[in-house]
């Protein structure tokens, strides 16, 4: 066995976790008193840019350091390959306890090989949970004997479950809102926070005691829909809502009505549904923080422990006419939190403006944890240590700045909308790849076959103002930087480690993407 005397490393990723909703980033409400105070021992990253939309591409760019086009798990039923040395994989080699507690049935239940690596995974999410066997809080032969029966029915409901993922038929069928209370409930969709976290916080406390390393991924679901915070924090952030059963009545039919949740805008929202799914959204962050007080109060006291936190991606609540987290690269899905305290206090207190992408986060641990990964036959070296956003603290940027974003259209989704609003999918562009490209305070979105959007993210954060006629020369420099980065990309792809590292021309998929970025004729 490898010895390893690098720090415990604990990731946790608030998932679906707006940025702009924390006090900490200058919100107006007071939604994350524990996460601001833990960010007084912390390095607070102002422009962290996640490199995906959706739960599964920023997550797998998290694992393995490369952008989505690279490692191609895309969608709900992509398989990360299996040559791609993970997070997990790469600590584990080298001398971690490797631990993941999972409240996303996307990361946790499907077989994708996120889980890939990890010595213990407990999935608080699916229709038979795995927990930890001291959270069952039964006696110890009852509890080895639940254990095990439980291990035999998630041999069956794994499955099941993974067939949703494959299955046009029952992805369409599990929407309908007469099942969505029922499989959100039964099948724990969005997991058990308080539980999640009762276990991972007890852990976090006894990990001195461990014999090697500790690594402990968390993910954490309850800024995702459906909404049902407890109604002391629905009584905080809207109070109208005990008062005028127009707003309960929408929420209610709101949270079984999934197609909802991830579908264009025609029409603003009115009154009732922006002051609710904004105001509910708010009472979910605050519980979340609630519940995290313990184990943030342990954490920014601990001097041995790399802590991260980070969201996935974020949630829009009508803004560029979209719900939910499905299609578009603008702001409020991609500019995420980012919060790390590194071991021995390095950088407390700093606030860091540099633009960066959140899949560094793979290379900032192993920096961390003294891990260096060899170059190999199938793909080139990674240099953890230059790319560790300790360099970026440091102020010496190995990217200066240039940051993209990749959203590919979920097929599951697009899918569902052909069978119940076709109508939306041409005038909204569902179906076209979308890009995002970050330098020196600006940034381009390019829709798939469309002309270049560009907006000033420092004086507006929002993208309300397009300003690409007024900087045709940016426009073209940024065009050929975003070009350049697709063929690299796809250079780095699985199924170019064994050949030469050159762009296959023949490839239609690439061809296709590089005309519609203008970049080919």
């Amino acid at each position: 066995m490898v010895k390893n005397n690098g720090p415990h490393v604990v990731l946790l990723v608030l998932d679906t976790h707006r940025r702009d909703r924390l006090s900490l980033y200058n919100y107006h409400k007071n939604t994350s008193p524990n996460i601001d105070h833990f960010a007084e021992s912390a390095t607070v990253f102002e422009n962290a840019i996640s490199p995906a939309q959706w739960t599964i591409p920023a997550h797998a760019s998290m694992f393995t350091g490369e952008y989505p086009t690279t490692h191609q798990t895309l969608q709900a039923h992509s398989m990360l390959d299996g040559r791609f040395d993970t997070l997990a994989k790469l600590l584990s080699a080298n001398g971690y306890q490797t631990t993941g507690f999972c409240n996303n049935p996307l990361v946790g239940v499907l077989n994708n090989g996120l889980k890939r690596g990890f010595n213990k995974f407990y999935n608080y999410c699916g229709a038979v949970p795995s927990v930890p066997r001291r959270s069952n809080r039964l006696p110890s032969p009852i509890n080895r004997l639940w254990e095990w029966y439980t291990q035999q029915l998630r041999k069956l409901s794994y499955p099941v479950q993974n067939a949703f993922a494959h299955s046009d038929f029952l992805f369409q069928a599990s929407l309908h809102p007469r099942f969505v209370s029922l499989w959100s409930k039964l099948a724990n969709f969005k997991g058990h926070t308080a539980n999640s976290i009762r276990d991972v916080t007890e852990l976090v406390q006894k990990m001195d005691t461990a014999d090697k390393p500790q690594f402990f991924f968390f993910n954490l679901m309850e800024t995702h829909l459906p909404y049902l915070p407890p109604d002391t924090f629905i009584d905080k952030f809207a109070p109208y809502f005990k008062e005028d059963r127009a707003y309960r009545d929408f929420l209610r039919r709101y949270n079984v009505e999934t197609f909802r949740w991830l579908l264009p805008v025609e029409e603003s929202l009115n009154e009732i549904e922006n002051a609710v799914l904004n105001d509910v959204y708010d009472a979910e962050v605050n519980y979340q923080d609630h519940l995290l007080a313990q184990m943030l109060e342990f954490l920014s006291q601990a001097d041995d422990i790399l802590t991260i936190i980070v969201a996935d991606h974020g949630e829009g609540i009508g803004e560029h006419n979209f719900l939910g987290h499905s299609f578009v690269a603008y702001q409020e899905l991609v500019h995420v939190p980012l919060i790390i305290k590194f071991p021995e206090g390095m950088a407390a207190g700093q606030r860091i403006d540099e633009t960066i992408s959140t899949r560094r986060i793979f290379h900032t641990v192993l920096d961390a944890a003294h891990i260096h990964v060899p170059e190999t036959e199938y793909r080139p070296g990674t240099d953890a240590q230059e790319m560790s956003l300790a360099r970026t603290i440091q102020g010496r940027d190995p990217e200066e700045g240039l940051v993209f974003v990749e959203a590919y259209p979920p097929t599951t989704f697009l899918s569902m909308m052909e069978k119940r609003t076709p109508q939306l999918i041409e005038p909204f562009h569902c179906k076209r790849k979308r890009w995002g490209i970050y330098q020196d305070g600006y940034k381009m979105v390019k829709v798939e076959g469309l002309p270049e959007e560009l907006y000033n993210v420092k004086t507006d954060p929002q993208e309300t103002h397009n300003i690409a006629d007024q900087k045709s020369e940016l426009i073209a420099t940024l065009t050929k930087k975003l070009s350049s980065f697709v063929q690299q990309a796809a250079e780095r792809q699985p199924s170019s480690w064994q050949t030469k590292q050159t762009v296959n021309l023949d490839d239609e998929q690439m061809i296709k993407q590089l005309q519609a970025l203008g970049y080919l004729e």
